[in-house]
């Protein structure tokens, strides 16, 4: 299989254009699929430099209900007159970033929403689209902690309350040497969807992690890593302890995270960039 990053936070080439937000283009045993469309339309002006035609895709996926990963779905939706979408039942409802008066939507847009209508695909639980490709949602208990401590939301009948990020999902592609597993933001953490792959393939190895780790920040104008020395650590034992080969990561988890989480992962930690392509085995 064959992960084309057609958009991320970085990009190598002033060919391509970068932007906050994630679209990756997976060519997955003969079925070319879209995991993500970035914030807009950009990702599709990459995939034409790219030569990847949006149109013969047969199958978008959208990994939560943010206005970085969603977007440019608009514009996929455009391109492309029949792929189905696939995205967990609450994807399309209100999310929001910050407290009080720093509080500001970072949901999917409304046009975009509304193209949506007859696209997509609503998934309630483990679902599988294609033969080895499966959608996990998350089963861990007490997220919303997480989303208070984030200052991350979702609108709900009874007001704003803390993101459960019950609109978040992991995509796991099966291969000849064990689990390819994306997710792109890991809002719950990688130690919850780690583990939650874990518990629905028990035994089975996980080749490589494609994706964020959420573990950007900004103070005072400049970039920061949210984790602590010892948060760092607990994740870096956690991709040791559930053996994962290699950890592509990149958008949301930072320059500067990154480059503090390499000493604990060595060469196990790769970077992910606007036009990257990753072959790994189907």
């Amino acid at each position: 299989m064959r992960i084309t990053v057609l958009m991320e936070n970085t990009t190598p080439t002033k060919v391509l254009t970068a932007e906050h937000g994630l679209s990756l283009y997976l060519e997955y045993r003969g079925t070319p699929c879209l995991l993500d469309a970035g914030a807009s339309g950009a990702f599709a002006a990459n995939a034409d430099t790219l030569g990847i035609p949006l149109d013969k895709i047969q199958i978008a996926l959208l990994s939560h209900g943010h206005y970085d990963h969603g977007g440019g779905l608009g514009e996929f939706l455009r391109r492309n007159a029949g792929a189905p979408v696939y995205a967990m039942a609450g994807a399309c409802q209100a999310y929001y970033s910050g407290d009080g008066e720093k509080r500001h939507d970072i949901g999917i847009p409304a046009p975009v929403k509304a193209a949506l209508a007859g696209r997509l695909r609503p998934v309630d639980r483990v679902a599988q689209p294609l033969p080895g490709l499966w959608l996990i949602p998350h089963t861990t208990p007490g997220l919303e902690e997480i989303g208070r401590a984030k200052k991350l939301y979702r609108g709900t009948a009874d007001g704003v309350m803390p993101d459960d990020f019950s609109h978040e999902m992991s995509v796991v592609l099966e291969t000849s040497r064990g689990l390819v597993v994306c997710n792109s933001c890991c809002h719950a953490g990688l130690q919850a969807v780690l583990g939650e792959v874990t518990e629905q393939f028990p035994a089975r190895p996980i080749l490589a992690f494609v994706g964020g780790l959420h573990m950007r920040g900004r103070s005072h104008g400049c970039e920061i890593c949210t984790f602590t020395p010892e948060e760092l650590q607990a994740v870096a034992d956690c991709v040791t302890d559930h053996g994962v080969g290699t950890v592509y990561t990149g958008h949301c988890t930072g320059s500067v995270a990154f480059d503090q989480l390499r000493p604990l992962l060595g060469e196990r930690l790769q970077p992910l960039t606007t036009g990257q392509v990753i072959d790994l085995p189907d």
